[in-house]
C-alpha cells in the first residue's frame, strides 16, 4: 500500500510524493507530518491514556525530504501526561507538537453536550478539485462534500479518507488518519481564492473528547478573516459515530 513516508530506521522517514502540498513541489501539506508526529506520541507514555489535546507549532516549511522524529515526556503522571515531539530536517526543527494524554475512566453516565452529527459520507458528493491542483496530498485523500469545499469560498462540511498509509508497512490508527486530515479545515473553508492569496496557518490545535473510530474524518469548518492580515480557522471534527473534537488554526493572510 502506498504511504506518506518510508521508514529508514533510527526514527528517520523518507517523504513520498503523496505529502506534497498546494504551495509548491518541495514543501509538504501539514497533514502528513502532523500524523507522523501523532504516531510517535501514541507510542510514548501510558498506552491506556487518550490524546486530549495536541498543539503543533509550524517553524517553517516541511520539506519533501528525509525527516527525523524525536520525542520526550515533559510531565509524567499516573493520570495525566504532557508529551512532546519534533520533526527535523538536516538538524533544523520544522515542526513541534505537545500533547496532553489523559488516562481513561468510565464517564458514560454524565456524557453529553455534543453538537449534532454530520450527515454520513454516503450522503456527500465527490469534491471538485481542478486537474492542475490534483496531485500530491490532495490526490492521496478521498474528498467528499456535503457543502462547500476547497475552491468554494466560505463555510464547508466535508468528509475525507486517506488513500495511503502514514508509514509504509504500518497499519494507521484512527488517530493517525484523523490528524492526517484535520489541518485541511482552513483549506476547505477558505474565504479567499488560494490562487490569488496566501492563507497559511502558523499552528494547529486539536482537542479530542473521545477516541476516534474508523477511517472517515468529517470537518464542519469555518474561517474568519480580520482586517489586519490575520485569520482564524476552526472546525468541529467528526467520525462516522458523531463529533469527536475541534480544531483551531491562526492564519497568515496576504495577497500574492
Amino acid at each position: 500500500m502506498p504511504a506518506f513516508y518510508l521508514p529508514l530506521g533510527d526514527d528517520t522517514f523518507r517523504s513520498t510524493e503523496h505529502t506534497v502540498g498546494p504551495w509548491g513541489p518541495d514543501s509538504q501539506h501539514l497533514g502528513p507530518p502532523s500524523a507522523l508526529l501523532v504516531r510517535s506520541l501514541l507510542a510514548l507514555g501510558n498506552p491506556s491514556s487518550a490524546l486530549a489535546r495536541v498543539t503543533f507549532e509550524v517553524l517553517g516549511p516541511v520539506p519533501v525530504a528525509d525527516l527525523t522524529v524525536s520525542t520526550s515526556v515533559e510531565r509524567p503522571g499516573r493520570s495525566v501526561e504532557l508529551l512532546a515531539a519534533s520533526l527535523s530536517h538536516e538538524g533544523r526543527t520544522v515542526l513541534t507538537a505537545r500533547a496532553w494524554r489523559i488516562v481513561g475512566s468510565d464517564t458514560t453516565s454524565v456524557a453529553g453536550g455534543e453538537v449534532p452529527a454530520l450527515a454520513p459520507p454516503e450522503s456527500a458528493a465527490p469534491m471538485e478539485i481542478p486537474e492542475h491542483w490534483g496531485g500530491g496530498y490532495l490526490a492521496a485523500v478521498e474528498w467528499l462534500s456535503l457543502s462547500g469545499g476547497i475552491f468554494t469560498p466560505g463555510d464547508a462540511q466535508v468528509w475525507a479518507r486517506p488513500r495511503v498509509a502514514v508509514v509504509e508497512g504500518s497499519e494507521p490508527s484512527p488517530e493517525e488518519l484523523l490528524f492526517s486530515v484535520v489541518d485541511s479545515a482552513s483549506g476547505v473553508s477558505s474565504r479567499v481564492d488560494i490562487r490569488k492569496w496566501y492563507a497559511i496557518n502558523t499552528d494547529l490545535t486539536v482537542h479530542l473528547h473521545r477516541r476516534p473510530v474508523g477511517e472517515w474524518v468529517g470537518l464542519d469548518a469555518r474561517t474568519t478573516i480580520g482586517p489586519d492580515g490575520v485569520g482564524l480557522a476552526t472546525s468541529v471534527v467528526h467520525d462516522v459515530e458523531g463529533p469527536v473534537g475541534s480544531t483551531a488554526q491562526a492564519l497568515f493572510v496576504r495577497e500574492r
